[in-house]
């Protein structure tokens, strides 16, 4: 989400990185290109406005002109400026807890509703699905309701969300009497212990007096809880415009925008929480019942800036992979058992969590590109290549037999090992030199794993025997810490050529891959570049 907007303004900050410090000039030169930025990415006027004359002022303070690293100066200007225009507060602590539950105003135990409101086209049915998936995950008995009565196309598709999603839906009569309906929906509450409620509102391709006088009555019969505008993500500044409107004549209490993963400007998300200053609550991230999340605004900051999130990656590990899956995984992992079998195993359970691209940018990784002259297209191109690879490898494993799955050596430095790639390539239906460089390639990952496997042993034996223990202050080689952290290890079966590679480790003249024979001293501590080293 927001390439576009990522690029420019990691451009932007890259050209401060190689600077001195901050100065009037090199300012001037960067807020330029910061506002042409969000001019691009489809930003209202009044919200680039705001978000400039802020970073303007917090970096001509004089205490930003006297610092020595301009370059992560700037960079927590232009995060707190997001922020702040993405309705979050810059000075708030970090969201530190994991939750998988939605950030709406629902109490259970109680009856329940929400209205979803916006234009037609929006995304308001599928929205209305997801939200009815995810709070019944919350144990919510819940109720969808169908109230655009002008299109039957639109209820039969909200009866099949329902079916999907495993909850109550309304059946309703022929009838253009929303009050009817409204009175057919307090009647099954009722019957079937219903605790929420979800009316799919009716929209138009345009905002008119009449959608809004209907939906007015309605509001003032059914007394939702929570009135959520869905946005469409990729409607840019007119977001706003749209926004205001429903806001001025309904009162909405916070929006969710749609259609986010498709999102390349941010033009929206950035203009809408300024427009009516209700916060944006959810945001739909794909086309899966369960591609709903809670709206962050420091989190999705860091996004913009590649600075990954972590934390909702975890949340959506704990929802999507089952414990008991990634706990057999684990323990086989923690036997030394890394082969193709539960190399395979891995692979699906992160298949659950998204595309490729998507976690590496969850992960931070898309700064790190970046700086590689990697801008976004260039990443999503990486990513591709990398999914299509992984496609093949998948391919190849799935034609080995049980025996070959677990014993990987049996295609590696067995005598039968050509043979046994043969017919594993003709079963996949690929040429032999791709399995030699599944081969190659699997057999690099697996040496890696074998290098840190102490460690990770040390980690878990430690935490389960004394909780004051630091496995770090045993002997370890240092190459093993070195291996787990270098990005040059991480990155290369993601298909990095030699040019990219070498870039790297330019940018890191101590690469971990001048190997070191240095061992960490008793009671010493491992000081690895890029991290802080506590005492």
């Amino acid at each position: 989400m927001f390439n576009l907007l990522t690029d420019k303004l990691q451009d932007s900050i890259q050209f401060l990185s190689g600077q001195s410090k901050i100065t009037e000039e090199n300012i001037d030169s960067t807020i330029q290109d910061i506002r042409k930025a969000l001019l691009e990415a489809d930003v209202s006027l009044s919200a680039v406005k705001l978000f400039i004359s802020r970073v303007e002022e917090e970096a001509r303070g004089e205490k930003v002109l006297r610092g020595v690293k301009p370059g992560e100066q700037f960079v927590k200007i232009i995060n707190d400026s997001l922020v702040e225009i993405l309705g979050g507060d810059p000075e708030a602590p970090e969201e530190q807890e994991i939750s998988t539950e939605l950030n709406i105003n629902v109490k259970k135990g109680e009856t329940n509703s929400i209205m979803l409101l916006g234009l037609q086209g929006s995304g308001k049915t599928t929205s209305s699905g997801k939200l009815a998936a995810r709070m019944k995950e919350q144990g919510f008995n819940v109720l969808l309701v169908p109230c655009d009565l002008q299109r039957p196309a639109a209820i039969k598709q909200l009866e099949i969300l329902a079916g999907d999603a495993g909850v109550a839906f309304l059946q309703i009569p022929e009838t253009q009497d929303l009050l009817k309906v409204a009175s057919l929906a307090q009647e099954k509450i009722k019957a079937e212990n219903i605790d929420l409620v979800i009316y799919d509102t009716a929209g138009r391709l345009q905002l008119d007096n009449d959608l809004m006088a209907q939906l007015l009555l309605f509001e003032k019969v059914v007394k939702p809880q929570e009135k959520l505008l869905v946005v469409d993500s990729l409607i840019g500044q007119e977001a706003a415009n749209v926004a205001k409107a429903f806001d001025m004549q309904i009162g909405v209490t916070g929006v969710i925008l749609s259609k986010l993963d498709s999102d390349t400007r941010g033009g929206a998300a950035l203009s809408i929480a300024e427009a009516i200053q209700k916060p944006i609550k959810l945001a739909s991230v794909g086309e899966k019942l369960d591609d709903l999340e809670n709206f962050y605004p420091k989190r999705i900051a860091n996004r913009i800036l590649g600075m990954g999130d972590i934390l909702s990656l975890v949340e959506q590990a704990q929802r999507k992979i089952e414990e008991e899956e990634s706990k057999r995984l684990e323990a086989e992992l923690m036997k030394g058992n890394f082969n193709y079998e539960t190399f395979l195993t891995a692979q699906n359970m992160m298949n659950k969590l998204g595309d490729m691209g998507s976690i590496a940018k969850m992960m931070g990784m898309g700064s790190f590109l970046k700086q590689m002259g990697l801008n976004s297209n260039q990443q999503e191109d990486l990513m591709e290549q990398s999914k299509t690879k992984m496609a093949k490898f998948k391919s190849a494993i799935s034609s080995m037999t049980k025996k070959e799955k677990v014993n990987p050596l049996l295609l590696f430095s067995d005598a039968s090992a050509r043979s046994r790639k043969e017919r594993i390539a003709k079963g996949a239906g690929m040429k032999l030199s791709n399995v030699d460089q599944m081969v190659s390639e699997f057999n690099k990952m697996n040496k890696m794993f074998k290098s840190i496997m102490p460690m990770m042993q040390m980690f878990q034996e430690g935490n389960s025997a004394d909780s004051n223990s630091n496995p770090l202050d045993q002997n370890m080689d240092l190459s093993s810490m070195q291996n787990m952290l270098d990005p040059m290890a991480m990155m290369q079966n993601m298909g990095l050529n030699k040019k990219q590679r070498k870039m790297m480790e330019q940018m890191d003249p101590n690469s971990s891959h001048k190997k070191s024979s240095q061992k960490i001293k008793k009671g010493a501590k491992p000081k690895v570049k890029g991290f802080k080293n506590f005492s």
